[in-house]
């Protein structure tokens, strides 16, 4: 039994050695040959393909003359020698023995065998860790007597659409026992079940996909079925739909799993489904009309496809006949729809109920007005509900509906740390100064979700209360230090001031190979986020060039340094710093060790959700060093709620909900990071750092990735183990020295800019305030 995988690519290297790295971890390659379709590809996309002719039946094939994944595929079935084509996106790749038929069938001659589909965002090597992990979990968990009901993040698989709830053991087989009416029955039954499956259950038009399916090649020849290549949204759905309503025999195998990737880049890099068309609607139309040419006139395939136009119509067109400025939703577009709601056979308008049935109705009648009524009333019956039980709804309600009408304030400013957790960072500086230098002359708001103690006069609003939609509408000035609400609306006279919180060691958005946070979408949302920023803060010359690539910001940066760090150029820091261990609660007879470690962006339990595990040995710590030294826990603000450090009290001080951490490097003798940006702001004060990187490997490689070579070029030791780390610390004098040459070619590259004078050059550039003022 030989199996044609037929791939087409058109780019993207990296995506496709992960496609063909999974096909090479199959045990029977004998069994199957690859067609590479190559769809105008660059040479420099092409030239990956070289190290895998050796290891693979690979036959590269290009398409001349014509384009798109269609042709790509009709060329590899003319091309294809197997009993079986099996189509392979270049994006996506496989997991266990999806390929190895011969496992699976010997005999009968299924005309349709389909599998299991899963969905993810990550490449392959993070994918396979995330299951790694997830069977360490659950043998701890079975050791303990427990079972994993956590949801693995990292996937989505056709279960979702109900595809896992008709399942058949791909060892059952029809047997010669069966009489002829047994027979007759499973096959019916066995039809019926892929039909639900493989268009029913899957959501929406473009989830109808050949992707994950084998299909018999002498069936699919003996019936010239082929991808209309007209189509380059949706083509596998008259393809398919023809292969099942002329297909006999249906085989659902639980051999492997076809991954399906989303692409997290969608801005640069979109995949097919991403990119965004505005013809689109078009071909949507006439993929119905294809399709339902090719089956025939009473069969329940084309009742179920009738179903997904009149989902689309009901989930997204009848809501853009309210909401969408563009009148195409309801004149062409209202038009083509109603002649497709007029074509569907009646009986299936019948079942339909309540607001369903009675929208469509008013298409089929071409009647917009009631249209219009009717789905004004059901969006302002949803809207009430929401309202009702949500209080962020009706905040958003009336940020959409009151507050984005009024006046913009010409001298409101809206400030906002860290989503609202600290006063601190840029943000606190700079409203500071102005506080100082212009008093009564600004309205200032800060955005801050605990009581905390705020010079000069200001408002405290909570962030995501109603007062904080009323002011993210009416504030001229916003200065954050984070993102924003992706829903924030950027209006004419809006100045947005974004500072950001840190040089970057880690890569950032668009720097970033693969994501593997809890927020698959990060890309697309920075993206859609930074639009708004007028203008970014760089600390140093690195910051500049680096932010401008991996925001794609076109707008002005502005080179000043962090006002943030200010504080580490007073003329009086010491005596600050005095006053500040008093308020921390620092014995005057000891020194202090500052930890400040960064989140892993795999370690989460759900969407927002992070964790922490503390590999430091603060016992350790404690027994060999707190005769002399007393040490700080700062973590990341996305984890400051997850260590408890009660047991090593009068040494060890948990001050992750510290305010400002500028203030904590101040009175910080010695700094131990990973790979937070905190050691570049930290470098200003030219204090010894220590560098406890247990898992640069998995970091580096796997997780971000950095900048710049971070063994050679940090201004202090890698350490590994606890030990190392209390070693070092005990001869602290000796590894300041051995690290002088490194720490003065670090500070000149990265604080070059830093001169207590940051917060002032901003305001200068942002308020327009030309007087000089010391």
């Amino acid at each position: 039994m030989k199996t044609s995988v037929i791939v087409p690519y058109h780019k993207g290297e990296a995506y496709l050695r992960d496609c063909l790295n999974s096909i090479i971890e199959h045990s029977s390659l004998n069994n199957i040959e690859i067609l590479l379709i190559c769809d105008h590809v660059s040479q420099d996309d092409l030239h990956v393909v070289d190290e895998y002719k050796e290891k693979l039946p690979l036959s590269i094939y290009e398409l001349d003359g014509k384009t798109g994944v269609a042709a790509a595929r009709n060329m590899g079935i003319a091309k294809a020698t197997g009993d079986y084509v099996y189509f392979l996106d270049s994006d996506d790749y496989l997991y266990g023995n999806v390929l190895d038929l011969h496992l699976i069938t010997e005999e009968t001659g299924y005309d349709i065998i389909y599998g299991k589909r899963e969905y993810t965002w990550f490449q392959r090597s993070v994918y396979l860790a995330s299951l790694e992990k997830k069977s360490l979990n659950d043998e701890e968990a079975s050791e303990e007597g427990e079972s994993d009901t956590s949801e693995d993040v990292s996937t989505n698989s056709d279960q979702e659409d109900g595809f896992g709830e008709d399942t058949y053991d791909t060892t059952e087989d029809y047997t010669e026992e069966m009489t002829e009416e047994d027979l007759e029955n499973e096959i019916m039954a066995r039809k019926r079940k892929a039909y639900r499956a493989l268009v029913s259950k899957r959501k929406g038009m473009r989830n109808i996909s050949v992707l994950g399916i084998y299909f018999r090649r002498k069936f699919l020849m003996d019936n010239g079925i082929l991808f209309p290549e007209k189509l380059k949204y949706f083509s596998d759905v008259p393809f398919l739909v023809e292969a099942m309503s002329k297909a006999e025999l249906f085989l659902y195998h639980t051999d492997g799993i076809y991954i399906q990737r989303k692409h997290n880049d969608p801005i640069n890099s979109p995949s097919l489904s991403q990119i965004k068309d505005p013809d689109r609607f078009y071909e949507f139309i006439d993929a119905y009309y294809e399709t339902v040419l090719r089956i025939p006139e009473d069969m329940d395939l084309k009742s179920r496809i009738a179903m997904k136009y009149i989902n689309y119509y009901v989930r997204v067109h009848a809501p853009k006949l309210k909401r969408s400025s563009n009148d195409a939703w309801r004149t062409d577009k209202f038009e083509l729809m109603g002649k497709i709601a007029r074509d569907i056979n009646p009986e299936v308008i019948h079942k339909l109920k309540g607001y369903k049935k009675r929208i469509i109705k008013a298409l089929i009648k071409n009647n917009l007005l009631r249209s219009l009524r009717i789905v004004k009333i059901h969006l302002g019956y949803k809207k009430l509900k929401k309202i009702v039980r949500k209080k962020k709804s009706l905040a958003k309600f009336l940020y959409d509906h009151i507050f984005l009408k009024q006046e913009v304030m010409e001298n409101w400013i809206l400030f906002e740390s860290f989503f609202g957790k600290s006063y601190s960072g840029s943000p606190k500086y700079i409203y500071e100064y102005l506080a100082k230098n212009y008093p009564g002359e600004y309205k200032f708001i800060w955005v801050i979700n605990k009581k905390t103690n705020i010079p000069y006069p200001h408002k405290k609003i909570k962030r995501f209360s109603i007062r904080y939609y009323y002011y993210l509408a009416r504030c001229k000035y916003d200065v954050f230090n984070g993102r924003q609400p992706e829903w924030m609306v950027k209006r004419e006279d809006n100045v947005f001031l974004e500072t950001w919180h840190g040089t970057p060691l880690k890569k950032l958005v668009f720097d970033i190979d693969d994501i593997s946070s809890a927020t698959p979408k990060y890309k697309q949302q920075v993206y859609k986020q930074s639009r708004i920023w007028d203008y970014l803060i760089a600390p140093n010359a690195f910051s500049s060039e680096t932010f401008r690539r991996c925001f794609m910001f076109e707008k002005e940066i502005l080179e000043t340094g962090y006002p943030r760090n200010d504080l580490l150029h007073s003329p009086n820091k010491d005596e600050i710093a005095l006053q500040i261990r008093d308020r921390v609660g620092i014995p005057k007879n000891k020194k202090t060790i500052l930890y400040a470690p960064t989140w892993r962006d795999d370690e989460f339990y759900a969407k927002g959700q992070y964790k922490f595990q503390l590999q430091l040995d603060i016992g350790l710590m404690k027994e060999q060093l707190g005769e002399e030294y007393v040490l700080l826990l700062r973590t990341h603000y996305f984890i400051a709620d997850s260590i408890d450090v009660s047991e090593y009290g009068g040494f060890a001080y948990n001050v992750s909900k510290y305010d400002d951490i500028t203030e904590l490097y101040l009175i910080s003798d010695i700094l131990i990071t990973d790979y937070s940006s905190v050691f570049f702001d930290y470098a200003n004060l030219k204090r010894p750092m220590l560098f406890f990187t247990y898992d640069l490997e998995k970091y580096r490689d796997t997780l971000r990735g950095f900048y710049f070579d971070i063994e050679r070029e940090v201004p202090g030791p890698l350490l590994y183990t606890t030990e190392e780390v209390i070693d070092a610390i005990k001869n602290i004098e000796k590894v300041s020295c051995e690290f002088n040459q490194r720490y003065e070619q670090f500070y000149q590259r990265f604080c070059e800019w830093e001169d207590g004078h940051a917060a002032e050059k901003v305001v200068k550039s942002v308020f327009k305030r030309n007087n000089s003022i010391a």
